[in-house]
């Protein structure tokens, strides 16, 4: 994608490889952006292009909601509620 190139060339020399750095730069030029202008990055992508950001989206708001509810979580006895072993 054209914006992405441009924006790492932008910013690659103040780049530390922290995932971290590309959530700051991204939020920080999202918020100078109009929906206009979000619309016309999204409607100049290719399919494929848009058909990745989607799923990358629903990815992310399904691994979250996992998270929040705590599914999945094992936990060892001891991690347990003592009082589930009261004799």
């Amino acid at each position: 994608m054209k914006f992405i190139n441009n924006l790492y060339q932008l910013y690659k020399d103040q780049l530390t490889g922290d995932e971290e750095d590309a959530l700051i730069i991204i939020n920080g030029i999202l918020q100078n952006f109009s929906d206009e202008d979000i619309h016309k990055l999204i409607s100049d992508m290719s399919n494929r292009e848009q058909f990745e950001m989607f799923s990358l989206y629903l990815y992310e708001k399904f691994r979250i909601k996992v998270a929040e509810e705590g599914l999945g979580q094992i936990l060892n006895q001891d991690d347990q509620d003592d009082s589930k072993f009261l004799h």
